[in-house]
């Protein structure tokens, strides 16, 4: 019966408490409609993975609770990089991973048989949830509680608010169903554990066609099964158009929109480089610092750091700490973001400007860009760089060393 299912366990024992509630996690799925790019729960959302962002919604509203994911067979590395921006403790409340099936429906029921391996008592609250409905809220996850508890089977649902009909295959209308009696239905769908295992491996020992939603299961095995209110922001992201609208969401939950600035200088001594966005540009001189000398890097860095009114990069990594001699600038800047992120922020933009006579900006400009786009996890469109010279005027029109000016532009909630 469960022979496709992964239970194995990693490190220590994941031995489920009777009291704890668990969120079944369904990400085993391609999301074809969502267009190219990838499985759409580990594609990102404002600088965060789309299951990243549901693990994380759901385990800050239920504290107690633990998090098992169905994931598919090939993407164990992206289950691995969805949760590592998570908090430790958040990390240790998931469950070892359940490889899914060929179907939603198989997924499921892969996942609560690893539940049932692992102990679950038979009353405990599973939370069954889309990987691709990152917007679920605490209020929502406390009524599924308490009618997974109370009912037994439980799914919320929205009333529907327009006119619904069924229609034949030539398209002609058959039926006007009462919109008063309709509900659209989302997820978590909420049971108690022994209910839906049973009502699962019913289906799946009597290999029926596909149903729709564990709903439909419940309702397949002779269970009564209530709706409680949903929302109407718990949506699901399925085409291309919902991670645009998901995308505007995110930005107008982040309205404290602020600037930084930063500025850095580097004289030029020995060597045969130079450190220019983390690119290494050759030159007939090198760049004096402490760490690499990446002075663009560093105007940038202090730029983010001070969006967030986090001081300069000295504070944070002082020239007289010999552990950040010779250490590589993109090290700095991904510190910054990570700040910026730890508030529950993003950076939107940067602009940059290098001031030198020589080396060449131009024809490293867009490996330059590409190289801060991705230590800084932004679209390429999001980086800026340009380069002037000073006409030869000043330190940098004698070609004593190169200057270089940021702009960081940050949205915090």
């Amino acid at each position: 019966m469960a022979e496709n299912v992964v239970v194995e366990l990693v490190g220590e024992s994941a031995a489920l408490d009777a009291s704890e509630a668990i969120f079944l996690v369904v990400a085993a799925g391609r999301g074809a409609r969502a267009g190219a790019g990838g499985p759409k729960q580990y594609r990102e959302l404002a600088g965060r993975q789309v299951l990243t962002r549901t693990l994380e919604a759901l385990l800050a509203a239920a504290p107690g609770a633990r998090a098992l994911t169905a994931i598919h067979p090939d993407d164990l590395d992206l289950y691995e990089a969805a949760i590592a921006p998570l908090p430790a403790a958040s990390r240790a409340r998931l469950l070892p991973p359940v490889l899914g099936g060929a179907t939603r429906q198989d997924s499921v029921c892969n996942g609560l048989e690893a539940i049932a391996a692992l102990g679950a008592a038979a009353n405990t609250p599973v939370l069954i949830h889309d990987a691709a409905r990152p917007f679920v809220s605490a209020e929502l996850i406390a009524r599924a509680l308490d009618a997974a508890r109370e009912k037994g089977a439980a799914v919320p649902g929205l009333a529907v608010v327009d006119t619904i009909k069924k229609v034949a295959e030539d398209a002609r209308i058959v039926a006007t169903p009462e919109r008063a009696a309709l509900r659209a239905v989302q997820t978590p769908q909420a049971f108690r554990f022994d209910l839906i295992l049973a009502a699962h491996r019913a289906v799946r020992e009597d290999g029926c066609r596909e149903l729709t939603d564990d709903a439909a299961v419940a309702e397949w095995a002779g269970h009564c099964v209530f709706v409680f209110p949903g929302e109407a922001t718990n949506i699901k992201l399925t085409t291309a158009e919902d991670f645009m609208r998901a995308e505007a969401k995110l930005l107008n939950d982040l309205p404290d929109v602020r600037t930084g600035q930063g500025f850095d200088v580097h004289a030029f001594g020995e060597g045969d480089h130079v450190w220019l966005g983390g690119v290494q540009v050759p030159h007939d001189h090198g760049l004096v610092g402490h760490s690499d000398a990446d002075v663009l890097l560093h105007a940038i860095t202090d730029a983010v750091l001070g969006a967030i009114a986090e001081g300069d990069i000295g504070a944070h990594f002082p020239p007289s700490d010999p552990q950040w001699r010779g250490a590589p600038s993109d090290l700095f800047l991904r510190h910054a973001v990570k700040l910026v992120t730890a508030r529950g922020g993003r950076v939107a933009h940067i602009d940059a400007t290098l001031i030198c006579e020589r080396p060449k900006v131009g024809p490293h400009r867009d490996a330059i860009r590409a190289r801060i786009a991705e230590i800084m996890e932004l679209p390429l469109d999001r980086v800026a760089v340009k380069a002037t010279t000073s006409e030869r005027l000043g330190f940098t029109g004698r070609q004593e060393g190169i200057a270089a000016l940021a702009m960081a532009t940050v949205r915090l909630p």
